[in-house]
């Protein structure tokens, strides 16, 4: 696929004039309230924020991984939590589009792109996060269909979704080589939610339990091929993690921007606070660190979308992003001094989105671990 990069500086201009005038202003309320902002993904899904690279014919906007990194930067400059469900959304978009039939895509895909089915992707189990091959939620065939049953914590929706993508055992013995995905009513019987999780960031993010006791599903549930679960899933992570990687630069970002702010209305001795060569380097490093997580995160989404193998260079990028959002928020709330540690102060609810950064998509040490998996099989 080629586009115009002008394509790209509209893609940018649009979702941050969307950021600034409509998400920044309510983040400290969603914050507060871990409100689902129900109407604002509205207004994405109306300006095609939704489904980024579902094509054209499905209901989406036809673009590149690029383009997605890029509106996920945005969106999270203005609250990482919105950037959250625009992420969730394109990677079910992604499963629909690769694994599902046409009957799955045209049933699912066009009330999620439109923001009129909330989705949950349900993998996370209490003995399966890193090691997904841990996974005790099963599904039985019968003559019927399948029959669900185990349970699910900490999934993204859970308290609010309509639907849900499940990673589910079909062939016990198999381990990994033995998993299916789901497509799952989640107002079904036999489906019950557990208690909204109150997070220490991204609050607006909802996260909760799914159990699931002896719930009828067709037999058209079946998303891709049985028993292909696992690589199904794995299949989307490196845009998962590109997206993340994306995230974690756009809340480095919105923390620059508040810190160099700050750094010039602050008078301290006199004058500015920005005066001072100490802060000015560190104002420096953040800088040049985000710029590197950027260019990180536009290698990675490249190599996707030239169909080359990412997996190590969506590691490096969600790894280095992260960790570096943790540490330029810290720098922050250190130029803020201590309103940067109040309530209110929008770096104090940036340090705290970050950090999850480090651990959804697969934790910093997996990546780690991943790194240096390819490093051994293919060398530097």
């Amino acid at each position: 696929m080629t586009i115009d990069t002008a394509i790209y500086d509209q893609i940018r201009d649009t979702t941050r004039r969307f950021a600034d005038e409509i998400i920044r202003p309510a983040a400290v309320e969603l914050d507060r309230s871990e409100a689902f902002p129900a109407e604002i993904y509205q207004q994405m899904a109306e300006l095609g924020l939704f489904g980024i690279t579902v094509p054209e014919a499905l209901g989406g906007a036809g673009l590149d991984t690029l383009a997605y990194t890029i509106v996920m930067e945005e969106l999270s400059r203005g609250y990482a939590s919105i950037a959250d469900q625009c992420g969730l959304v394109e990677l079910i978009g992604t499963l629909l589009t690769r694994y599902g039939t046409a009957a799955q895509q045209a049933r699912h895909l066009p009330d999620i792109l439109k923001a009129r089915t909330r989705v949950a992707y349900c993998l996370t189990e209490a003995e399966a996060g890193s090691d997904l091959s841990s996974v005790r939620t099963t599904a039985t065939l019968t003559a019927e269909g399948w029959v669900l049953n185990g349970g699910k914590l900490w999934i993204h929706n859970a308290p609010v979704a309509d639907l849900g993508f499940v990673l589910a055992s079909t062939d016990p013995q198999a381990g990994h080589r033995g998993m299916s995905i789901f497509i799952v009513d989640l107002h079904a019987k036999g489906v019950s939610r557990g208690q909204k999780e109150h997070k220490m960031g991204q609050r607006a993010s909802q996260v909760g339990g799914l159990s699931f006791g002896d719930v009828r599903l067709p037999a058209d549930a079946l998303l891709g091929e049985i028993n292909r679960g696992f690589h199904i899933m794995m299949s989307v992570l490196e845009k998962g993690r590109v997206g993340i990687g994306a995230l974690a630069v756009g809340i480095a970002q919105a923390g620059l921007q508040a810190a160099l702010g700050y750094a010039r209305e602050r008078r301290q001795f006199g004058k500015p606070v920005l005066e001072n060569q100490g802060l000015q380097w560190m104002l420096a490093d953040m800088a040049k660190d985000i710029a590197a997580g950027r260019a990180l995160v536009e290698r990675a989404a490249g190599l996707i979308d030239a169909g080359a193998s990412a997996t190590s260079a969506a590691s490096i990028a969600k790894c280095f992003a992260s960790d570096m959002a943790v540490a330029q928020t810290a720098n922050a709330v250190q130029i803020f001094g201590g309103a940067g540690y109040i309530q209110g102060f929008e770096v104090e609810r940036l340090y705290r989105d970050a950090k999850i950064t480090q651990i959804y998509e697969g934790t910093n040490q997996i990546q780690r671990t991943i790194i240096a998996r390819e490093l051994m099989k293919n060398g530097a």
